[in-house]
């Protein structure tokens, strides 16, 4: 007899929390994000493909972040120099290689 790849228990389950409304901006373009690596707090955000359209060096493998390649640009979060000077030194990274980082 073949399996079935139906779930067996209902979807709504009493006493469950309601889903969290779905931002539809952060489902498409990626939301911006605090992470910590290296004892460093860093603001990240996903770059989808249709948004890359210019050429960097990843930090991470030193090859080229190619256009129309999603990826990763992060910066810190807690500099010294205020969140201007923060901004100018972001860096665009290849999503495995920050992963990996």
């Amino acid at each position: 007899m073949p399996r079935s790849n139906r779930p067996r228990r209902p979807r709504d389950r009493p006493g469950a929390a309601p889903d969290e409304p779905v931002d539809l901006g952060r489902a498409l373009f990626g939301g911006l994000r605090v992470e910590t690596k290296h004892g460093r707090d860093y603001n990240v955000q996903s770059v989808g493909a249709t948004s890359a359209v210019k050429e960097y060096v990843c930090p991470g493998c030193s090859l080229a972040v190619t256009p129309s390649t999603p990826h990763i640009v992060a910066w810190r979060a807690d500099g010294l120099f205020g969140e201007a000077d923060d901004l100018a030194a972001r860096r665009h990274w290849h999503t495995h290689c920050w992963r990996i980082s």
